[in-house]
């Protein structure tokens, strides 16, 4: 009975012209049928025998008859005429009275029922859903997200947008989806309102909701923080701490600036201390700058997270360990020796639970055991390893700029233990975005400053022309698109700066110097994913849509909030000294400079297992895949005994290691 009023409360909310319909045609059905029985029971002699069937028969005629007349007046002709007006008129005011205000009533009653329950006035009684408030540029992809599952979902969302702007974003999200054939398995409700009312809240079955995704509505108000996102977040902690909200309930809140993160913070503690339900914070610009450094330095790692962190095809899992003084070392061993479908990473505690972490095409793929300890390749790996010099150019700025930069510092201290100076960048922005940063004068590996307005085109071609002109390092230009401007100015300057780019690249190319556009890598960042189609036509190699990646975050934490640790470790170089500074990372790293000796072909489970093996003590790495040469990615998802690999040295290998 429970299921059937959640159904019934979710079809009044997503169609109620078609619910006020069914109803019409089930009381029509009752009447009738009620109808029948009584006229079988009661009918005169004449029907006797005739059964429930005929009564049902003659009970239609009646309905769709005139009145009945002719029982009253048996012939017409010789009928007093001031008697047949008056039974006409009797039938005619009764049409009219009777039937036309009934109808009259109706007709206003189905249109209000109709308009309520596209409002946010009726009670919804859903269960076991998720819960979105506020509606941002991010937030179609956690919808489009929950799609790409093919699994049952019910999502509810709560925002001040209008209604159709908001499903007009999600339609427009799902086409490019749907178009491979996946079947839209997500029923998705959409209010309009205040998501910080308690009412409105409550209305949405707030406290019997399985996660609840508060996403960031406005920028932050100053000093001040973001009011909206903290009066919200404190609404959801009272109202899912209730006794009828069912245990494990998870609020993943974003957080764009560090008084709203302070904030989220204060009321997690007083949450904890009062035993409350997991809130769980996601450092928008943090986690963004984070990934975009390491994608500075291997460009390649866009087209590994675009795949790992979405619920399509392979993906990282988090399960709790078995046993609870399981190492790290022991897990990666034994589980290689025993499974061939999904690939260890390691362990992590997380609230006094550990915690097993894969990478795998399906959870079932990770319960799946084989025997395959019996395995003969052996490789050698290179010990003087090192990652290839290289130089960045930023273009631009954002409000990820500085958690860029500390992505860029972190990655210097910990390849310093390696030797050398890795990194060089130039930045080539306008006076303000400069100023923002003092000019980057903390960060000894920005070599170059070059002020610069967009308009200003050829100073900015003359910088970078002087960048391709030199020799000795990879080279990777990265154009940043500035989230503060207007809507209706969203990714413009970063298109522009996109124009220019490939302008000198072709016009180097033409010179004759044997310049080769491209040996340099091109990573431009857009927020709006409508104008993908635009930066692909000038032959990027890497188009970052920065938001979705936000928003593959958010949903996997919504279901798995151990996941969050885990995507910070990763997404962190590690600085000496740190307590976590033998943590692993994903590194992209040329298969002829990492083997001593390219192997021979083989399958994917002897290769990880070699590498494994091979691999230091102090620097255990885990092959996830590699990009061949044409830039085709392979990750070792499913049975790695049936996947086989050949490799000739230009192929780039995907690895999970600690440098």
């Amino acid at each position: 009975m429970r299921k059937i009023r959640e159904w019934i409360s979710v079809q009044i909310v997503k169609a109620p012209g078609r619910m006020v319909l069914l109803a019409i045609f089930v009381a029509n059905l009752a009447i009738i049928g009620v109808s029948g029985l009584v006229i079988s029971a009661l009918a005169p002699d004449s029907l006797e025998g005739s059964g429930f069937w005929s009564a049902v028969f003659h009970t239609i005629n009646m309905v769709l008859g005139v009145g009945g007349m002719e029982n009253l007046i048996e012939d017409i002709g010789e009928a007093n005429v001031i008697y047949v007006l008056c039974c006409i008129v009797a039938v005619i005011v009764g049409m009219v009275v009777f039937t036309g205000a009934i109808i009259g009533y109706m007709t206003d009653f189905i249109s209000g029922f109709i308009e309520d329950a596209d409002s946010s006035a009726r009670r919804l009684r859903i269960s076991n859903h998720i819960v979105i408030l506020n509606w941002n540029n991010r937030a179609a992809e956690i919808i489009n997200e929950l799609v790409l599952k093919q699994t049952r979902e019910k999502v509810v969302i709560l925002a001040g947008q209008d209604r159709e702007e908001i499903l007009n974003d999600i339609d427009e999200r799902l086409a490019e989806t749907l178009k491979t054939g996946l079947k839209n398995r997500l029923t998705a409700i959409v209010r309009k309102g205040d998501a910080s009312s308690a009412k409105q809240l409550h209305d949405i079955s707030i406290q019997q909701a399985k996660s609840v995704i508060i996403l960031s509505g406005s920028t932050a108000n100053g000093d001040k923080g973001n009011i909206r996102t903290i009066k919200t977040l404190i609404q959801v902690s009272q109202l899912i701490a209730e006794e009828d909200s069912p245990d494990g309930q998870k609020v993943v809140v974003e957080t764009e600036d560090d008084r709203t993160l302070d904030l989220v913070d204060t009321i997690i503690a007083h949450k904890t201390h009062e035993g409350g339900d997991v809130i769980v914070p996601v450092e928008v610009n943090r986690i963004l700058g984070q990934i975009f450094s390491q994608f500075a330095i291997m460009p390649e790692l866009n087209l590994v997270y675009s795949a790992l962190l979405s619920n399509e095809g392979a993906a990282f899992y988090a399960l709790p360990a078995e046993d609870e003084s399981l190492t790290e070392e022991r897990f990666v061993s034994e589980y290689l020796d025993g499974h061939r479908k999904a690939i260890p990473l390691t362990v992590m505690r997380d609230e006094g639970r550990l915690n097993c972490f894969y990478m795998a095409g399906s959870e079932r793929h990770i319960q799946s055991a084989e025997d395959v300890s019996a395995q003969t390749l052996q490789v050698s790996l290179n010990p003087a390893y090192k990652i290839a010099d290289k130089h960045v150019v930023i273009l631009g700025h954002n409000s990820k700029s500085a958690a860029i930069m500390e992505g860029f510092a972190a990655f210097c201290e910990e390849w310093k233990t390696v030797g050398g100076d890795v990194l060089r960048i130039t930045v080539i922005d306008d006076e303000a975005g400069l100023e923002k940063l003092d000019s980057y004068s903390q960060y000894p590996f920005v070599k170059q400053v070059v002020a610069a307005d967009i308009f200003d085109k050829d100073r900015i071609c003359g910088a970078l022309d002087a960048v391709f002109a030199t020799r000795g390092r990879d080279i990777c230009v990265m154009i940043l698109s500035d989230d503060a401007v207007p809507d209706e100015e969203i990714d413009a300057d970063a298109l522009t700066y996109l124009i220019m780019v490939q302008d000198i690249l072709r016009a180097r190319a033409a010179s004759g110097s044997g310049f080769n556009p491209s040996s340099i890598d091109l990573i431009v960042e857009l927020l709006d994913p409508q104008n993908y189609d635009i930066a692909s036509n000038y032959s990027t190699n890497n188009i970052v849509i920065s938001n979705r990646y936000i928003s593959k975050i958010v949903m996997q934490i919504g279901e798995k909030d151990s996941l969050l640790d885990f995507y910070q470790d990763i997404l962190t170089f590690d600085e000496p000294g740190e307590e976590d500074e033998n943590s692993k990372e994903l590194y992209i790293k040329q298969a002829s400079a990492f083997f001593s000796v390219l192997p021979g072909p083989c399958t994917a489970a002897e290769l990880i297992r070699a590498v494994y093996q091979a691999s230091p003590d102090d620097n255990k790495s885990i092959l996830l895949g590699y990009f061949k040469p044409g830039g085709e990615m392979v990750l070792f998802a499913g049975d790695q005994s049936n996947i086989g690999v050949a490799l000739f040295g230009d192929e780039k290998l995907i690895l999970f290691s600690n440098h």
